[in-house]
């Protein structure tokens, strides 16, 4: 995806300085207390079949410079995409989807693992990412981080939410997570952009264990 050459909002989130004080003292003492799941996760991997424990995958950041999210491996190596992208183009291009629920997923993913499925469960999969906020690519709370692909779907009002750090959960993970639409995400991200505040990322940070805990869907 090229450089973009937008206007940024000057909206300045409150309390940045406090925001990354915050972002990096949970991230270490939840890569501190995590870190015995994290290597037992990483021996699931290991032994789930070929293939990196840890994923290197390209996602969008803040003012979309583009980063490498990190990820345990959830799928088999050199899984073929192409359904999940035909699925996300036809839902962010509005187009219904054929669920009785009314949502896109692809039902039995077989690019999936046994092990990766268990992962994404409990969202187990996404742990690595304290790294990446302890780099600074990402915060403990912000929009969904998006795949370049993803985002040359977006329209520019959708592509604002690139105007503030992507987070490891969000409104979007506290208000429905997998049940919601990509559209819907992306909506609840622009809610997000417009009002954060170092207590709205402290009421997030409170709902996400429940919201992980209590939903029983995989995507």
């Amino acid at each position: 995806m090229p450089p973009s050459s937008r206007v940024w909002s000057s909206q300045p989130c409150q309390s940045e300085r406090a925001k990354r004080v915050l972002d990096v003292t949970v991230a270490v003492l939840a890569i501190l207390l995590c870190l015995p799941l994290m290597l037992l996760a990483s021996l699931a991997v290991l032994l789930s079949g070929p293939g990196p424990i840890l994923l290197r995958q390209d996602r969008i950041g803040r003012y979309e410079k583009p980063f490498q999210m990190l990820k345990f491996r959830t799928m088999h190596v050199e899984a073929d995409d192409r359904r999940l992208r035909e699925m996300n183009t036809r839902e962010l291009k509005g187009e219904e989807p054929d669920t009785s629920d009314g949502v896109f997923k692809l039902q039995d993913d077989p690019r999936i693992t046994p092990v990766g499925r268990w992962l994404r469960h409990f969202s187990i999969d996404e742990l690595p990412q304290l790294f990446n906020v302890l780099r600074g690519d990402m915060s403990l709370v912000g929009p969904r981080p998006s795949l370049p692909w993803e985002v040359d779907l977006f329209t520019p009002e959708q592509r604002q939410r690139h105007a503030c750090l992507p987070g490891m959960t969000g409104l979007w993970q506290v208000s429905g997570r997998n049940r919601l639409s990509m559209p819907e995400m992306l909506k609840l991200d622009i809610v997000y952009l417009r009002s954060r505040s170092l207590l709205l990322d402290l009421r997030i940070l409170a709902r996400t264990p429940a919201a992980v805990l209590l939903d029983r869907s995989v995507r």
